[in-house]
């Protein structure tokens, strides 16, 4: 018998990768989540709004490292939508290249501002 292209040998390649971004979309999504119940918690919250309550919260380290990986969820969620947006709808490569290098520069520069502002307070 010939060799077949279907059945339990067919090889398919980059089949993963899908479910990888989709599986990404959805632990960032919940991440953004989890960051923004928790802020609105906050906010409702008992006590005063003021800028030395928000100073308090934003200065323990915990809420820091909580913000810092809401950031880069945000970030990640962003990327992979953009990246998918450029896939599907941008035909011609050098143009769908040069919009997802504009996105990666864009976001590494939103990060770069974000981290400063988080961690100067």
């Amino acid at each position: 018998m010939s060799a077949s292209n279907y059945g339990a040998h067919r090889l398919v390649v980059g089949a993963h990768y899908g479910f990888r971004d989709w599986l990404a979309q959805r632990v960032t999504a919940v991440i953004m989540a989890v960051y923004t119940i928790f802020l609105l918690g906050w906010f409702v919250g008992p006590g005063p709004l003021s800028y030395e309550s928000w100073q308090g919260l934003f200065s323990n380290e915990a809420m820091k490292i909580f913000s810092l990986v809401a950031l880069l969820a945000l970030l990640y969620h962003v990327w992979v939508g953009m990246r998918d947006i450029w896939m599907d709808y941008v035909k011609p490569v050098w143009v769908r290249l040069s919009l997802q290098v504009l996105t990666i520069v864009w976001l590494v520069a939103c990060t770069g501002w974000a981290v400063q502002v988080l961690w100067r307070v």
